[in-house]
């Protein structure tokens, strides 16, 4: 049985995040002197302080898939990261979900504009692409199979298309297919990509992929309602930014249509099912397990 440190998932998770931190520091050099405010842009929402969730999570599914090597998953780890980032600066903007504050501090617009915002997120959505097709210490095949996940899980059919819908239902009826549909793509498809991404970097069989896709979406749903809960009921300083919005803006949530206790129960209900998508892989697969029930006891 594995010993009480490989079970500390607070050191997991720090060992981990330093390798992204480094990571990202190495594909996020300087530019030109000519492209300085656009980098210090781009720079300012990636080291804001972010849990750094999805790359953790590839890395972890890579070595469920017998990856060994960091440099095998460091580009695809670190890209899931970039494109977060930047659907985060654009969720922020005015016409989005105007946001002044992300992380307990001025949101990349407040801080920087609209414009150059803007270009910040564009500029790290294409980075994030371009790092994978480079990833020499990856197979050619498998750096596509990185990068069609990586565009399917955040296009109009993925992260995007829950961003068009989740503004579209501002202010209608909520109703649970209509939730589901909005949490599905917006958030549970870029952190089902994650585990994925990871595993195809490794090589996995059909039988992990399948596994680590329900995974994915387990957890992916889980977070977003949890994310629900704490507009609900954490605070402004816990969050790193204001709460109570979904309701003012009459966004679809879960707890809209389930009330707290049911978005609770459905959380617990993600979890348990999230856990027995891992069974098959036994004490090695406890990273992940360890993640989910840190997904569902966030606060922030």
């Amino acid at each position: 049985m594995a010993g009480p440190e490989r079970r500390d998932l607070g050191s997991y998770l720090e060992e981990k995040r330093r390798i992204v931190e480094a990571g990202l520091e190495m594909f996020l050099s300087p530019g030109s002197d000519e492209e300085k405010r656009l980098q210090e842009a781009m720079r300012y929402s990636v080291f804001s302080g972010g849990k750094r969730l999805r790359p953790v999570l590839a890395i972890a599914a890579y070595e469920l898939a017998g990856g060994r090597d960091v440099d095998g998953v460091l580009a695809p780890a670190c890209a899931t990261e970039f494109v977060h980032t930047y659907s985060l600066i654009h969720d922020d903007l005015p016409a989005m979900d105007d946001d002044a504050m992300r992380r307990g501090r001025p949101s990349n617009h407040a801080a920087y504009g609209d414009a150059l915002a803007i270009l910040a997120g564009d500029a790290l959505l294409t980075l994030a692409f371009g790092i994978v097709a480079e990833a020499e210490s990856i197979p050619f095949d498998r750096r596509a199979l990185v990068v069609a996940e990586l565009a399917a899980a955040n296009g109009a059919f993925g992260m995007v298309g829950g961003q068009a819908a989740d503004i579209a239902g501002e202010g209608a009826v909520p109703s649970l297919e209509a939730v589901e549909f909005i949490h599905a793509r917006k958030t549970a498809a870029p952190i089902t990509a994650a585990v994925r991404i990871g595993a195809i970097a490794a090589g996995a069989p059909r039988e992990t992929l399948d596994a680590v896709s329900a995974y994915g979406r387990s957890i992916g749903l889980a977070f977003q309602i949890t994310d629900d809960l704490l507009d609900v009921d954490g605070t402004a300083e816990g969050m790193g930014k204001a709460v109570g919005k979904d309701l003012a803006r009459g966004k679809m949530t879960y707890p809209s249509v389930a009330g707290l206790e049911g978005a609770r129960a459905r959380v617990g209900s993600l979890i348990r099912d999230a856990a027995s998508s891992l069974e098959p892989f036994g004490e090695s697969a406890w990273p992940l397990r360890a993640i989910a029930e840190f997904v569902r006891d966030r606060r922030h």
